[in-house]
């Protein structure tokens, strides 16, 4: 009996690699696949392939959390090129996972796998908790900032970021490297991100407490040799963030 499988990977080249690999074996039947992370949810939770297989490294929304999103008797094997932390957890895990390229002698295995997880009298229950140790092992995700150019969305990780500055009615978080026009106002982006070690210093100012390495009566200079305006009403409480009250 062929296995109903899904595949999800934002490359169009991986994934039709992929594909031709599986309908090489003559054991499954592929009911659906996409590059579209957010869309694969809907679809496989339409679909209840018994086998998706589902790549670790996508914008917007990564395997691990498309994955928490399926419904948790869903059989999933992880695609990888290069997520050591990922192949860690799964060392425990009952789910397999694939390294990329992709051999056809691993995906024999995976598939092996399923066989015999499917053939257990308390499949359910196996895969469900095999499911749970992977999602709790997980290396936590670095949250991450949108900036958004056309019809092109730039992702940047928020301990990338020294500051965030409002200049002419636009927002921008500030790498070392560039800076990136956010959809946030200076207020919002003060809500968020106070607990992650963000202060504001100036009106139109928010800056990143671990990146400054000089504090001066009237300015902070950062890692990244940037100066930047204390506002005297803040300076006293910098200080005081900064452990030098």
């Amino acid at each position: 009996m062929k296995r109903k499988v899904f595949l999800v990977d934002d490359e169009p080249l991986a994934l039709k690699r992929l594909a031709r690999l599986l309908e090489a074996t003559e054991r499954v039947d592929i009911i659906g696949q996409t590059t579209d992370p957010g869309a694969a949810i809907a679809a496989i939770t339409a679909a209840t392939p018994e086998l998706v297989f589902l790549d670790i490294s996508m914008p917007e929304l990564d395997g691990f959390e498309v994955c928490a999103r399926l419904p948790p008797t869903t059989m999933v094997v992880f695609t990888t090129a290069h997520d050591e932390h990922a192949l860690r957890a799964f060392s425990t895990a009952a789910i397999d996972y694939l390294l990329k390229p992709i051999r056809a002698e691993d995906l024999a295995r995976a598939l092996d796998k399923l066989d015999r997880l499917r053939a257990a009298p308390d499949a359910d229950a196996q895969l469900a908790a095999a499911m749970g140790r992977i999602l709790s092992a997980r290396p936590a995700r670095p949250e991450r900032i949108a900036s958004r150019l056309g019809d092109k969305i730039h992702l940047v990780e928020l301990d990338r970021i020294t500051h965030f500055s409002a200049e002419d009615k636009l927002t921008y978080a500030v790498t070392a490297e560039r800076s990136y026009v956010v959809d946030e106002s200076i207020n919002e982006l003060e809500d968020r991100h106070a607990a992650a070690g963000f202060f504001r210093i100036h009106r139109a100012t928010l800056v990143q407490l671990a990146a400054i390495v000089e504090l001066q009566p009237t300015k902070v200079r950062l890692t990244t040799g940037v100066e930047l305006t204390v506002a005297r009403e803040r300076a006293r409480a910098l200080k005081d963030k900064l452990g030098l009250g």
